[in-house]
C-alpha cells in the first residue's frame, strides 16, 4: 500500500506532467523563428533552409529564416540566447558556436548554458587542396615539401579560427610542418585564392571547393574525416596519406534557448530526424557534401562539449584571438 504522502506526490507528478505533454502535443500553434547567425548562401543557410521546409510541410507550420550575421554568428547567437524559451525562436549554427568562447575575450552569452542543442543536423569534411602548381600529388608528398620548406608554403582561411584555419592548424601541428596562414574574409575570397593561385594550400569544407574542383582549378590531396566521402571516393583521408589519426569534421546544428522545456525540444529533436530522413532532404544536402547527422539532444549536448575542449586546445595552440 502507498502512504498519502506518496500519492499526493505522484498525483503532484501527474498535474505537472500533464501540461507539459500538451505543449508538446500542440507545438507548434504558431510561426517559428529560425535564427541563422550567418549570411544567406553558406552551409548554413542552406541547412537551415532545406530541413525547415521539409519540418514546415510535416507540422503545418512555418518555420521562417531570419539571417542575422555578423561576428563569427555571436550576433544572432545573442539574440537566441535572450529569446523566450518557449521553442518558437531557434538557431541553426555551426561548430563555430563552440569555438567562439575560445576565440574572444568576451561574450554576452554562455556558450554552453545559454542555449542548448536540440540535433546536428549535417555533417561538414574538410578537404585538404593545392593549387596545381605546386609540385605534390598526395598528403605525403604534400607534407615532405612542406618539411623541406618551412615558412614558405601558404594556406588561405575563411579567418582566424575558423574551421578552415583550424584543420590546417592541427595538421602543422601533426605534422612538424611551419605553413604560412593568409586569413581572407569569408570562405568564398579565400576559394577565390587558392584557385587562383594567390595561395598554394588550403583545408576547406568539400561544399565550398566544389566549383574550382570541377574545373580543377584545384587538386585534392586528402579529406579529414576519419573515412572516405561517398562524393570523392577516389581521395583518401588525410589519415590514410600519412599523418596517422587526422581527423577533423565540424557540423551545423539546431540549438533552442536554455529553459525551453524537455517535451518541446524532444519533439523539435524527433522532427528534425523526420525531416533528414526524407530522400528529398538528404539528397540535397549530400548534392553539397553536408551529409545529414544526427543525434539525440543527450548525445548532442555530450558532443558539444567534448568539441569544445578539442577547440580549446587547437585554438590555444594557433594562438589566434579576436578582439
Amino acid at each position: 500500500m502507498k502512504s498519502a504522502i506518496q500519492l499526493a506526490v505522484i498525483a503532484f507528478a501527474g498535474l505537472i506532467a500533464a501540461p507539459l505533454a500538451a505543449v508538446a502535443q500542440s507545438y507548434p500553434a504558431k510561426t517559428v523563428r529560425v535564427i541563422i547567425p550567418w549570411p544567406p548562401g553558406g552551409s548554413n543557410d542552406i541547412v537551415g533552409r532545406v530541413v525547415m521546409q521539409k519540418m514546415s510541410e510535416n507540422l503545418g507550420q512555418q518555420f521562417v529564416i531570419d539571417n542575422r550575421g555578423g561576428a563569427a554568428g555571436t550576433i544572432g547567437t545573442d539574440v537566441v540566447a535572450k529569446s523566450n524559451a518557449d521553442g518558437y525562436v531557434i538557431m541553426v549554427h555551426s561548430a563555430t558556436h563552440i569555438a567562439n568562447p575560445h576565440l574572444y575575450k568576451k561574450l554576452p552569452y554562455d556558450t554552453l548554458k545559454d542555449v542548448i542543442g536540440v540535433a546536428p543536423l549535417a555533417r561538414q569534411v574538410g578537404m585538404l587542396v593545392v593549387h596545381p602548381s605546386l609540385p605534390v600529388k598526395s598528403v605525403k608528398e604534400f607534407i615532405v615539401l612542406g618539411k623541406k620548406r618551412p615558412g614558405e608554403i601558404t594556406y588561405s582561411s575563411s579567418g582566424n579560427g575558423s574551421f578552415v584555419h583550424l584543420t590546417m592548424v592541427l595538421l602543422n601541428s601533426m605534422t612538424g610542418t611551419k605553413m604560412i596562414h593568409v586569413p581572407y574574409k569569408g570562405g568564398g575570397p579565400a576559394a577565390v585564392a587558392i584557385a587562383s593561385g594567390e595561395v598554394q594550400a588550403m583545408l576547406a569544407t568539400i561544399g565550398s571547393l566544389i566549383p574550382s574542383l570541377n574545373a580543377k582549378r584545384v587538386r585534392p590531396l586528402g579529406v579529414s574525416s576519419d573515412e572516405r566521402v561517398p562524393q570523392y571516393p577516389d581521395v583518401p583521408t588525410i589519415a590514410e596519406g600519412g599523418v596517422k589519426g587526422y581527423e577533423f569534421t565540424a557540423w551545423v546544428g539546431a540549438f533552442a534557448p536554455a529553459g525551453t522545456p524537455k517535451a518541446v525540444i524532444d519533439k523539435l529533436n524527433a522532427e528534425m530526424q523526420k525531416a533528414l530522413k526524407d530522400k528529398n532532404v538528404s539528397e540535397k544536402l549530400s548534392a553539397q557534401t553536408l551529409d545529414p547527422m544526427f543525434m539525440t539532444p543527450e548525445q548532442f549536448s555530450a558532443r558539444l562539449k567534448s568539441d569544445y575542449d578539442k577547440y580549446a586546445k587547437v585554438i590555444k595552440e594557433s594562438g589566434a584571438k579576436i578582439d
